[in-house]
């Protein structure tokens, strides 16, 4: 004999649609009236609009995760920056650069800092 279950999910439990970005920004809009409309290489949620391609991903989730601007570092020691409890992660999750180190260097790219005053995304130009 085969049991059988199936988990449902209704939108009622997830009060926001998020998308991710592929440079890291996220944008959660309300699934409370949402309408999605697709044309050739934009998507319409709500009032926001997206191109396509710069998607990684979309979910459903309980709070909002629409993340502010991102800070822009131009020739400047990331030692200024980080406290030695702060981490550095790039956008895979992994951990490039941990507290101070000397003459710390980023590649250009997207980072990630977490520090016990919360997470912000950095640009390295």
């Amino acid at each position: 004999m085969v049991w059988g279950s199936a988990l449902v999910a209704q939108a009622e439990d997830y009060p926001y649609l998020t998308f991710e970005m592929t440079d890291g920004a996220k944008f959660s809009v309300s699934v409370e009236s949402l309408k999605l409309s697709f044309s050739e290489t934009t998507l319409t949620a709500g009032s926001q609009t997206f191109t396509i391609s710069n998607l990684s991903k979309m979910y459903f989730t309980t709070t909002s995760e629409t993340t502010t601007g991102i800070e822009s570092i131009d020739n400047l020691s990331i030692d200024r920056l980080l406290s030695k409890d702060d981490e550095v992660y790039d956008l895979s999750g992994k951990r490039v650069l941990s507290g101070t180190s000397s003459n710390a260097k980023l590649k250009r790219g997207v980072y990630i800092i977490k520090s016990k005053e919360g997470i912000s995304k950095i640009a390295v130009k």
